[in-house]
């Protein structure tokens, strides 16, 4: 079995539904890790065969041990190392040699610890592959498989509960992570599939159990916490499986603080992080990434409890005061919340008394006390608004008895209307005294309870997300170029003749080696001119003198010219021009920048945001996949802070948005042809009035030297 290929099913079973277990440091001693591992399976009747390993015992509390591994069995499903480290390595060969199909592995200091730790991880990998036995960890919690009550762990859990509906599959690096998030799910009454901690994934990897999840019927939602994703181009196919099928994936991956990835070359490296790579990759796959586990807790139970959640939510509450302040909020996070009015919402203006405003967020009042059948007819209006895709009810609980009074008439209300959109309940009050069973009775009836709207409604606009994400691709095509095979800068005169081709606007000009050309080509073009210097080692021309605007002749660009090669020299004299370029200067306009990024894991991404000078101060960017549609880049563009500009600003006149979506969707058709381009800077893209299109001004590529 390839080290780098993925497991098949068959081979995970034997770890998560094992038949037969060996422990390899059974212990008597309470606390010790092999005895937390021994107890919990006995506690939990485990049906299988168990095999104690303890060379100086004869057998633990009436158990029998064997002395060694070569004692067990041949093909034992799955060997718990709870062992020191110094044993672990001759320990998996020995198990190798026994056909035991797979190793969970819970002692540290392998890859974590040094070279020597990691060679030796290497080195158990390459013992299990070359058997074909599969292994967990090292440096890993194990695995729990909540629905045969099997706990290859040492530590203690909570019964998940065994009541039928959607379960949850947790797969995480961090194993205390994974046992925050499943205590999480569970004091929520959602039932659990799997725990799976993966470790140092010496040779299984998170994607090999995602795999196995996706193809699990008895898992419908999965939660997965990733440090690092080992294979990204792989974790894409998945997320993208999953989402066809229906299954959701929740990610929490640490590193959004990380300092992004320099570069020498171009703005667009310094602006698109790895992180914010990774982000826009896995969402365009249809993941959902959870900012933090309280955040990852909330969006897992909509996902189980209200399946898919679409843009559109309906607020009712009780207080004018929280309407404004779920107002600020709603706009702070993009929770779209359709506009309600007499006019627009008819019949719940026929429903509400007359002194109730019909507005969204809605302020009830305290009517629903003297009233409680208004709860009904409020969601029987909502349940027949098209605009209103889930409905998020706000309630001041205060104590016990204020709780009895309000309750028991919303849930016995939607026990009886079983409503066809999401309902999420949210106390305003956190920590007031609410009856557990009156949380039960929500839960039972797959309405989330939140002890506070502001995470129902983070949890709400975060999810429905997915559901209004375009998930088309362009059909937008380029050819590839031919590159160097040393790779590094290449300079704005080349650049631009790589992508004038795929219809990229660049002004009129060519390059010159002398004086004498530059001339030529300023009177074939027409005056006023601008020159530029060019060269591979002068990635930021105007930070060294290197660019002279607004020649009006041929003497004032002689004069130029000899000004720009000394404004260089002063800068760097090591820098050597190739020459200039030459170009009719162009009208002003609005400044953008586009740019392009090809990560190494990844792949590529493009950017549009604010440009000239402002882009790396103000980093007003949209991060993009490289195949979206005209219509979604259109959108992103629109998104920008400054948006509003393109659209036209106090009088100012929209501008040739389309133009610009035109021309980022041909720099993502190149990346995607052209995976050794590592990094395209196009900064300035002047754009102008609509109708009058855009051009790009500065380009410059970063290209990876030939494999």
């Amino acid at each position: 079995m390839d080290a780098t290929a993925p497991i098949p099913a068959a081979k995970i079973d034997r770890i998560l539904r094992p038949k037969s277990v060996a422990i390899v440091g059974a212990s008597p001693t309470p606390g010790a890790l092999g005895n937390r591992l021994m107890r919990n399976l006995i506690e939990a009747n485990f049906a299988g065969d168990m095999y104690l390993i303890n060379p100086r015992r004869p057998d633990i509390d009436g158990r029998p041990c064997l002395n060694s591994i070569e004692a067990l069995p041949e093909g034992v499903d799955v060997a718990v190392l709870a062992i020191p480290k110094a044993a672990v390595l001759d320990s998996v060969r020995q198990l190798a040699a026994r056909g035991v199909g797979g190793a969970i592995i819970f002692s540290a200091g392998f890859a974590e610890g040094g070279e020597e730790g990691l060679a030796e991880q290497q080195e158990i990998a390459r013992v299990a592959s070359e058997a074909g036995m599969v292994v967990l960890g090292p440096n890993c919690l194990g695995v729990i498989n909540f629905m045969s009550d099997i706990e290859l762990t040492f530590v203690g859990m909570p019964k998940s509960p065994k009541r039928s509906g959607k379960r949850v599959g947790i797969v995480s690096q961090s194993g205390a992570m994974a046992a925050v998030v499943a205590v999480t799910l569970m004091s929520k009454d959602i039932p659990l599939s799997f725990y799976i901690s993966t470790g140092n994934e010496a040779q299984s990897q998170t994607e090999d159990y995602l795999e196995y999840l996706i193809g699990d019927a008895d898992t419908a939602v999965i939660a997965a916490i990733c440090e690092q994703i080992r294979q990204p181009a792989r974790f894409l196919e998945l997320a993208k499986r999953a989402h066809a099928a229906g299954k959701q994936i929740v990610l929490l991956h640490p590193g959004k603080s990380a300092a992004g990835r320099e570069s020498a070359a171009t703005h667009t490296g310094a602006m698109a992080g790895d992180y914010e790579v990774m982000r826009v990759l896995v969402e365009r796959a249809g993941v959902v990434l959870a900012g933090d586990l309280e955040e990852m807790g909330d969006i897992v139970d909509l996902a189980v409890r209200c399946g898919q959640i679409k843009p559109g939510a309906a607020i009712l509450g009780e207080s004018g005061a929280f309407k404004a302040m779920s107002l600020d909020t709603a706009e702070a996070i993009g929770l779209d919340l359709p506009p309600f009015s007499d006019e627009l919402s008819p019949k719940l203006r026929e429903v509400m008394p007359d002194f109730i405003a019909v507005s969204n967020p809605t302020d009830l009042t305290a009517q629903a006390l003297v009233d409680p059948g208004l709860y009904g007819r409020v969601f029987e209006a909502l349940m027949e608004d098209d605009r209103v895709n889930s409905i998020i009810i706000v309630i001041i609980q205060t104590d016990y008895n204020t709780a009895n009074i309000k309750m028991p008439p919303i849930i016995e209300t939607l026990a009886r209307l079983k409503p066809n959109k999401p309902v999420i309940y949210a106390g305003l009050d956190d920590g007031a005294a609410v009856p557990p069973d009156y949380i039960k009775g929500l839960r039972d009836l797959n309405v989330p309870f939140f002890p506070t709207p502001d995470r129902a409604f983070r949890a709400v606009a975060r999810y429905a997300a997915v559901a209004k994400r375009d998930y088309a691709a362009s059909d937008e095509t380029a050819a590839q170029a031919t590159f160097s095979a040393e790779g590094g800068v290449i300079p704005e005169y080349k650049s631009k003749a790589l992508l004038a081709p795929l219809g990229v606007p660049f002004p009129k000009g060519k390059f010159a080696a002398t004086v004498a050309e530059a001339q030529a080509v300023a009177n074939e073009i027409g005056y006023p001119v601008v020159i530029k210097a060019q060269s591979a080692d002068l990635s930021h021309k105007s930070d060294a003198g290197g660019v002279i605007l607004n020649l009006a002749d041929d003497a004032a660009l002689a004069e130029g010219w000899d000004r720009l090669y000394a404004n260089v020299k002063a800068y760097d004299p090591k820098i050597a021009l190739d020459g200039v370029l030459v170009e009719g200067m162009g009208k002003r306009g609005t400044e953008l920048i586009v740019g392009a990024r090809n990560d190494p894991e990844w792949g590529p991404v493009v950017l549009a945001g604010l440009g000239g000078v402002m882009a790396e101060l103000f980093h007003d960017a949209r991060l993009m996949p490289p195949d979206l549609t005209h219509e979604a880049i259109v959108k992103e563009l629109n998104a920008l802070k400054a948006g509003q500009l393109l659209r036209g600003f106090r009088g100012s006149p929209a501008l040739d948005v389309d133009a610009v979506a035109g021309l980022i969707g041909k720099v993502g058709a190149f990346m995607r042809a052209n995976p050794q381009v590592r990094e395209i800077d196009i900064n300035p893209v002047v754009v102008y009035p609509e109708g009058e299109g855009a051009v790009a001004l500065d380009a410059l590529m970063l290209v990876a030297p030939a494999q």
